[in-house]
């Protein structure tokens, strides 16, 4: 497969409510700065995470969102899930975005048919699940406190990714592109990120939740805690609107146009 690089297992070890569990990611693609993880499970479903910045800046970010995209502590068998990483934090702005998720697909789909697909992110991560819906067909979007652009100057005054921003590359996305076809749903805390989530234009087949009372960082730790995250998920999956928005409501989010009726 063109662009594909040596493909190997690594081992990743994540801590979850009952201890730590061990997973082995087995490799599909890399080509940087771009790899793609893969777990495999069962069902014609799959899940595509996709990291933010990470932690360590010396280091490619690791997988996120891992017992989620797989289906932890859901009814059911784990279901498929891959993993995709940019080692330079490029906002999917690197050559290769389209090419890594292609291929990686590609080698899901010839292990079993693909049927619905939900990419997902935070930060960073949320912004290139929504770049994602342009180049492969996705059902529906979970983009958790994305920017509207990293592009220096176009939100005043935005410095929080300063270091990866000011190095960007020829710049493909100048803002995040929302699906055309599809569901998208953006989630994002009304403490620190509304000049990026004001600018996110209204549409039909985008659902905009605004939680008052919480930050960037804090949203998706917050929806964790509440046990929120994988009914999201399986919400996004069954196309099931009325049951993410309950979801959404009991862990005190609320739609954009309340938010700014209140």
């Amino acid at each position: 497969m063109a662009g594909a690089g040596p493909e190997g297992r690594i081992t990743f070890w994540y801590r979850v409510r009952h201890g730590a569990q061990r997973v082995d990611f087995q490799r599909i693609w890399n080509g940087p700065p771009y790899a793609v993880d893969y777990l495999d499970g069962e069902g014609g479903d799959l899940v595509i995470s996709f990291s933010s910045i990470g932690h360590d800046p010396a280091r490619r970010p690791s997988p996120e969102f891992v017992a989620t995209a797989i289906g932890r502590g859901m009814q059911g068998p784990p279901r498929r899930a891959l993993f995709v990483m940019d080692q330079s934090r490029s906002w999917a702005n690197a050559d290769g975005f389209a090419e890594a998720l292609r291929g990686a697909l590609e080698r899901v789909q010839s292990g079993a048919p693909v049927r619905r697909v939900v990419t997902m992110g935070m930060s960073m991560g949320g912004f290139c699940a929504l770049a994602a819906a342009q180049v492969i067909p996705v059902d529906a979007v979970l983009a958790f406190s994305p920017q509207w652009s990293v592009v220096p100057g176009v939100i005043p005054d935005e410095a929080r990714w300063a270091s990866w921003t000011d190095a960007l590359p020829p710049v493909r996305w100048p803002t995040a592109p929302l699906p055309e076809n599809g569901w998208a749903c953006l989630f994002h805390g009304a403490q620190d990120d509304l000049p990026h989530a004001m600018r996110f234009p209204e549409q039909t087949g985008l659902d905009h939740l605004i939680f008052p009372d919480l930050g960037h960082s804090d949203l998706v730790a917050h929806l964790k805690a509440r046990g929120a995250l994988g009914g999201l998920v399986e919400a996004a999956l069954q196309g099931d609107r009325r049951r993410l928005l309950r979801i959404v409501s009991s862990a005190r989010g609320v739609s954009r146009q309340r938010y700014l009726r209140a």
